[in-house]
């Protein structure tokens, strides 16, 4: 594998761990600002300036830009997308685990069932 067909690999699966992450934690609303950063991060670190995504791959085999690619480069990026969207569900699944069924959307229990206790004496004396 060629260093900007790995970092493409590497990309797209930081990628998709990023965007399935913040939605399985509960914060796809900082969405927009972290797939932005990482993209920019990505496009700069990466030896293959991230395309990370099959239609602005395809897209800049148009373009003559030093972010394009060579036609002849398109299969090759592509089947490293797949390779780093597979690899970024499984760190998904290895990070968050499988997501809830349908009926179990309920918080999960941080005491196990029991009460805490009431308040304990220092928390009694700070909060006065």
């Amino acid at each position: 594998m060629v260093p900007q067909h790995a970092s493409e690999v590497v990309a797209t699966a930081g990628l998709v761990w990023l965007v399935f992450g913040l939605a399985r934690a509960g914060r796809a609303h900082l969405a927009p600002l972290l797939v932005a950063s990482c993209i920019g991060a990505a496009h700069w670190f990466t030896s293959s300036t991230s395309f990370a995504d099959p239609a602005v791959t395809i897209g800049r085999a148009f373009t003559d830009t030093f972010a394009g690619i060579a036609p002849t480069s398109v299969p090759p990026f592509l089947a490293a997308q797949l390779i780093g969207a597979l690899a970024g569900l499984g760190l998904v699944a290895v990070s968050f685990g499988r997501p809830a069924a349908a009926g179990e959307d309920e918080a999960a229990d941080p005491f196990g069932g029991q009460q805490p206790a009431a308040r304990s004496a220092e928390e009694c004396v700070l909060s006065r």
